[in-house]
């Protein structure tokens, strides 16, 4: 007995939909990724960006020097 010809087509259109879906999906990827790298750039370069980073630091210079702050904050936060 044959097949009919229609299951190969809904076959066919099915490949070609899960194909395009997963270029979507891949192209969705690409455009979150290129967000995230600019949601990042933009952090780095904001008052809260660069004073992570300060602290970032001197917890380093802090973990590598011997002498260590012995309960005092790494960064001492100063107001007026």
């Amino acid at each position: 007995m044959g097949q009919c010809g229609c299951f190969g087509a809904a076959q066919a259109a099915k490949e070609q939909r899960a194909e395009a879906d997963r270029l979507e999906a891949q192209d969705a990827r690409a455009r979150a990724a290129e967000a995230a790298q600019k949601r990042q750039q933009e952090y780095e370069k904001s008052a809260a960006g660069r004073a992570a980073r300060a602290q970032i630091k001197a917890m380093k210079e802090a973990k590598t020097s011997n002498q260590g702050n012995q309960g005092e904050p790494v960064l001492k936060w100063q107001m007026g």
